[in-house]
């Protein structure tokens, strides 16, 4: 009998009220108001980069120093329950620093871009009426880019398109590869380049050319391309408004570690989802347990979550057997799709003009140093004795000579047969058929 998943969901504390720093001088708690009487009202900090870099840890103690409030700008992070998956910090580790925009959706709804820019919004007027700092914080670049330039010009879905696309859908009768060929017949020609069965996708291109009369690739702005396709990233930029005419002034960095440490953290973190008390793997089981499919939706299309989600189904459709050569494959397919997601990340934020790139291979007091006296005094950013050291230029960063292409990762925790039996064992008491 399969056994379901307990759920992941915990409560969420209240954000408790902070009054403005000068109100609460001294130097156990030196912030902006230390650092410049007379903060701008309207002055964001924005902290991103690739996956597994330490944006969260840092984001924490700059927001420690200067009164801050985070903000998330993580397509996962919004779902209730997926803890381990998104590395949310946990809520003990928070710090009393309140965090927006962290479990307010449950994993079987839809969340798009165009709701994240409504609520971060909303999070980030409310956060300065308290005269705090909005520190956004996360790596998925759509949601940043509709946060710091507003909704592109482009046409909006309608309940009426979508019926039309159902309707359209329904004549596959569940077949992807006829599905493909409608939408290919109905003028997408690059249909086939979709995932096999990324229902969502297809559904969402589809709209598209029903929206607009064109295919996807002449108005990518439609929907949240939330794993990052980039070939339409240059032409995309153009619906965006320009620099000088934005609603606040942004402050943006970017951390960047040199590709090969930065594949080693992520490997390793994979692996630290997979300890404990089997973290990802039970929110993912979890997921199952609600009826949900891997790459079905927003939440099941996430990395990590649609790997293990298709690793447990083999497991139930084996009667809750895997072998450790099987187990094993899965990490290996989980650490492949980061290390890629990483590198898109890595190629999407070059072509952003707002950041500025930060070697996070150097200390981290030394980087919330200067991300608090940036925030105060953004002159810093381009002082001479900051470049080479703490600000990286992000052209010197491009792996022109493609070193990394065989790059092998190395596990450090899984390494053996017998360094897989706890997770087995997991998987045989729990991932049994249903009788």
């Amino acid at each position: 009998m399969l056994r379901a998943a307990p759920s992941p969901l915990r409560p969420r504390p209240r954000s408790r009220s902070r009054s403005c720093p000068s109100a609460r001088p001294g130097p156990s708690s030196w912030c902006a108001a230390a650092l410049d009487p007379h903060p701008p009202s309207r002055r964001v900090l924005v902290i991103s980069g690739p996956t597994a870099v330490g944006k969260s840890s840092v984001a924490l103690e700059v927001a420690k120093r200067l009164n801050g409030e985070i903000i998330s700008a993580d397509s996962v992070q919004v779902y209730q329950g997926l803890d381990v998956g998104s590395a949310k910090t946990p809520l003990e580790d928070r710090q009393g620093i309140p965090h927006h925009l962290i479990d307010i959706v449950h994993p079987e709804e839809d969340y798009s871009v165009g709701h994240y820019f409504k609520r971060s919004r909303e999070a980030t007027d409310i956060v300065l009426t308290k005269c705090s700092v909005p520190i956004l914080v996360g790596g998925t670049g759509m949601y940043l880019r509709w946060y710091l330039y507003g909704p592109p010009d482009a046409p909006k879905s309608t309940p009426e398109i979508r019926s039309l696309v159902e309707e359209e859908i329904s004549k596959a009768e569940g077949d992807w590869d006829k599905a493909v060929d409608i939408l290919i017949d109905a003028g997408d020609g690059d249909a086939r380049k979709l995932l096999r069965n990324d229902w969502y996708r297809l559904r969402r291109r589809f709209e598209v050319l029903k929206a607009t009369g064109s295919p996807r690739r002449s108005n990518s702005l439609l929907y949240s391309e939330l794993e990052g396709e980039l070939e339409d990233l240059e032409a995309s930029k153009k619906s965006f408004r320009s620099i000088e005419d934005l609603d606040y002034e942004f402050i943006c960095f970017f951390l960047y570690n040199a590709r090969s440490t930065l594949y080693n953290q992520i490997d390793q973190r994979c692996e630290d989802m997979l300890t404990g008390e089997l973290g990802l793997l039970r929110e993912a089981s979890w997921l199952l347990d609600l009826g949900i499919l891997p790459n079905t939706s927003p939440a099941s299309r996430a990395i990590g979550y649609r790997q293990a989600m298709e690793y447990l189904l083999s497991c139930r459709e084996a009667d809750g057997v895997s072998s450790p050569g099987q187990f094993l494959q899965f990490i290996e397919a989980f650490q492949k799709a980061s290390r890629n997601f990483a590198k898109r990340q890595l190629t999407w934020f070059r072509q952003e003009p707002l950041y500025h790139w930060i070697d996070a291979s150097q200390q981290q007091e030394a980087i919330v140093d200067f991300i608090v006296k940036a925030y105060s005094d953004p002159s810093v950013i381009t002082s001479a004795s900051f470049k080479g050291t703490l600000i990286v230029d992000k052209k010197t960063t491009v792996d022109k000579k493609n070193k990394l292409r065989d790059y092998q990762p190395r596990k450090k925790i899984f390494t053996t047969p017998k360094n897989c039996s706890q997770v087995l064992g997991w998987i045989r008491k729990t991932q049994r058929r249903k009788s």
